[in-house]
């Protein structure tokens, strides 16, 4: 794992300081990392870790710049009918991204099966993910995503492995119940979210703009149907989509400008949910489960600074109990740190 990490950051470093063309600069590729975490909070229960990574294409567009992207592939991709025939005022952009999310009960001290808490889960994944938005020449614009997520759960995620390593690194509690874990399960979910951004003409100085975005996602992992809203007031407020938790198509940094910005912002998203696998337990096999709550919400509040096309987000989250035997509401901290960069890959699959 940690072989797989330093390669990681040497590669992300090779990206970064690649000599690039005005093409690539004015239609950039953009990377997310997420990290999300109850230690912010005190805690170490429920949705307790969660990180992912995420990189963004240029926009894919007929009449965009290039994004110095190789030709053969832009070809074929601008074959593709719906972007073929897209109007100027429409971007197309596809996104890549690999998460871990982690789930334990409040005791991890235990080494017995705690049947009034949740079952010990984890869920590694990758994600491909399509996003369409219109264009910025009006006080509303507005994003739809597709995402397909695919990925494991139980012992082949690698979430006990995860959690024991930085309990050990960090000389916290060890978590002794992981033997209790759900079974292994490979686990698809799909899931759509329209995004509407209403701002002023103007959002130049101090400004504000308000999201509101409506989905749902289907698969064995969960399925359910959410709404929210965000509302952001600040200085050189962005025409983007606001903040993004770990959550299926709920990426929003597709492009971050060179301009400073500083905003708060508050937020309320709420789900029906059908299925959660790491609540009801595994699909195809008897597991320790829990009778979940239908209704849950999210209450976020936080800030977000950009300087010279990366931007950094904090935002802390409360989210209503989740299962009728849950002692609490669950709070935990959410950091994401964007960055857009140029890329030249004009000379990949050339004759």
């Amino acid at each position: 794992m940690n072989k797989n990490l330093i390669l990681l950051i040497l590669i992300l470093s090779h990206i970064l300081f690649i000599s690039t063309t005005e093409g690539a600069v004015s239609n950039p590729w953009t990377s997310t990392f997420y990290f999300e975490n109850d230690l912010f909070t005190g805690t170490d229960s429920n949705y307790t870790n969660g990180i992912k990574f995420s990189l963004i294409s240029p926009n894919l567009s007929t009449d965009a710049p290039d994004g110095k992207l190789p030709r053969k592939v832009l070809g074929l991709i601008h074959q593709i009918p719906f972007i073929e025939k897209s109007q100027p005022k429409y971007t197309h952009k596809v996104e890549f991204a690999f998460g871990q999310n982690m789930f334990t009960p409040a005791d991890i001290g235990r080494y017995d099966l705690i049947t009034d808490d949740r079952p010990y889960a984890g869920w590694t994944y990758a994600s491909t993910s399509y996003h369409r938005t219109n264009g910025k020449d009006n006080t509303m614009h507005f994003m739809d995503t597709v995402e397909m997520q695919v990925g494991v759960i139980g012992p082949l995620s690698f979430a006990k492995e995860a959690q024991k390593f930085i309990h050990n690194l960090r000389d916290l509690q060890k978590p002794n119940g992981w033997k209790h874990q759900l079974e292994n399960e490979p686990g698809i979910a799909i899931a759509f979210e329209r995004k509407w951004l209403f701002h002023p003409d103007t959002l130049e100085d101090f400004g504000y703009s308000l999201i509101i975005n409506a989905g749902g996602a289907l698969g064995n992992v969960y399925t359910y149907l959410n709404t929210g809203m965000e509302l952001r007031f600040g200085w050189n407020v962005p025409e983007d989509f606001g903040v993004s938790l770990i959550r299926p198509a709920g990426s929003t940094r597709l492009e971050i400008g060179d301009d400073f910005m500083l905003y708060a912002f508050g937020a309320a998203n709420g789900k029906a949910v059908a299925r959660d696998i790491f609540l009801d337990g595994s699909t195809f096999t008897d597991s320790h489960n829990m009778e979940k709550n239908i209704f849950v919400a999210d209450l976020a509040a936080g800030f977000a600074l950009n300087y010279k096309r990366i931007i950094l987000t904090w935002t802390q989250v409360l989210r209503t109990r989740e299962f009728r035997d849950q002692d609490d509401n669950h709070s935990f901290g959410s950091i994401a740190l964007s960055y857009s960069f140029p890329v030249d890959l004009s000379g990949l699959l050339s004759d």
